[in-house]
């Protein structure tokens, strides 16, 4: 599948560079994506930071070339992208569990992180509960934070930011908003460019816009739709991955880079768990 063979393309990249530069950028343009979306596609799908597998890979070869060969401690952290020790031997214990030079003593035990293969692999048993629907432009009004290119920095901004909002009393403000479909809180994240990227907790509205909200205006698009019960972090999660790996390589779409948008109940006190559901933007596969 030209999905799958482009991600092998990236992997291809990044194991022809792990001596030199590796951009984001250019391997976000072999996977026919932006750069934040394949960063964030990479990790659902291979269960790694990208940024975390290419420092695995490097310091695999570092670890190589320091027992096969009388290469310099501080040469091989050159030849890996590190300008000195202080940062060459970090990045190296924080893998093997023993310093650089430590290595190199017979009998120490290592860690090696093979390439990652990209391939269909046959799950089934699991249902994943889901629709497709057009819909028209929807006008959201609510609450924002700044996110990052890092998806595994994301991971982070966002639950905190939720914590902060469910405790304050602007949650129960934007749950007032809510009269147009989507019904329900949403938590929105919108990518415009690497300057330019939010997470919101807002609601479908026609109301005008409090003092302290902002407003996001989300195009008419065609919308694959998650169904989840559970917790409501786990479950979503957990749909992006069996979205990317299982629903999108057979379904005829192609991910069509618009905002995510989860949806949960409106609920007082807030709940942790419930049913809840996860739009994706979707365009047919060229």
């Amino acid at each position: 599948m030209k999905w799958l063979t482009e991600l092998s393309q990236v992997i291809d990249y990044i194991e022809n560079n792990l001596t030199g530069d590796i951009s984001y950028d250019k391997a976000a343009q072999i996977a026919c994506c932006s750069t934040y979306y394949f960063q964030r596609m990479f990790s659902y799908i291979a269960g790694i930071p990208l940024s975390e597998y290419i420092r695995r890979r490097r310091m695999t070869a570092a670890a190589f070339e320091l027992q096969t060969s009388d290469i310099k401690v501080m040469d091989v952290g050159l030849k890996y992208g590190y300008e000195s020790p202080t940062s060459f031997n970090p990045a190296f214990q924080s893998v093997h569990g023993v310093s650089p030079t430590a290595a190199r003593m017979e009998g120490t035990l290592l860690n090696t992180y093979p390439r990652i293969s990209f391939s269909i692999n046959v799950t089934g048993g699991e249902c994943m509960r889901y629709r497709v629907e057009t819909k028209g432009s929807i006008r959201t009004v609510g609450i924002r934070t700044t996110l990052q290119e890092s998806t595994e920095e994301n991971f982070k901004i966002v639950p905190a930011f939720w914590e902060t909002t469910l405790k304050s009393n602007l949650f129960s403000e934007i749950c007032r908003l809510n009269n147009q479909s989507p019904h329900g809180i949403l938590g929105i994240t919108a990518y415009k460019n690497p300057q330019d990227i939010y997470y919101y907790i807002a609601a479908a509205t026609a109301e005008p816009v409090p003092q302290g909200m902002v407003e996001l205006n989300i195009p008419a698009a065609t919308w694959v739709i998650f169904e989840s019960d559970g917790h409501f972090q786990e479950s979503i999660q957990t749909i992006f991955k069996r979205f990317l790996t299982e629903w999108l390589p057979f379904s005829g779409f192609e991910y069509a880079e618009l905002p995510d948008i989860e949806i949960y109940p409106i609920n007082d006190p807030p709940l942790k768990g419930g049913h809840s559901e996860v739009w994706i933007a979707v365009k047919k596969a060229i």
